[in-house]
């Protein structure tokens, strides 16, 4: 349903914040590594989301990024979502066709927007401490695919 880069930068947020948590610093290798993702990739995502206020950074030999508790009990998972992939996961059709729309519909439309619309609010409700929260002290065991 996300795409690949959307996947690595909630997870990469995560790590972040859970790294700024422990008073650790975040390098783009450090996380990378973390979350089983290639380097440069995380990289290019990690810049979006600093472009897009959600992480801040520090450049030099003590750089990182950081996600400071109060940012992320204001960060919703909606707004990695949308910095990464935009909305399309809340407004496309599930078939892929280009036509999908209320006023041509396919036929699991109303089904699938029903679905989209639960997504969204649930998504637009949870925020990154959220999650961590949820995931427990344990938050980097959960990152890597198993």
């Amino acid at each position: 349903m996300f795409s690949k880069a959307c996947e690595y930068a909630i997870r990469a947020t995560l790590r972040i914040a859970e790294l700024t948590a422990a008073d650790e610093r975040a390098t783009v290798k450090g996380v990378a590594a973390s979350i089983g993702a290639p380097e440069a990739f995380t990289a290019k995502v990690l810049q979006q989301l600093v472009r897009d206020g959600h992480l801040g950074s520090m450049k030099g030999p003590g750089g990182g990024f950081v996600l400071t508790e109060a940012r992320a009990k204001r960060l919703k998972l909606a707004d990695i979502v949308k910095s990464i992939d935009g909305d399309a996961v809340y407004t496309r059709c599930a078939l892929g066709l280009l036509r999908c729309s209320d006023k041509r519909a396919c036929p699991i439309h109303d089904q699938f927007k029903e679905v989209r619309d639960r997504l969204r609010g649930l998504f637009e409700g949870t925020s990154i401490f959220d999650v961590s929260m949820g995931l427990g002290l344990e938050v980097g065991a959960f990152l890597l695919k198993g």
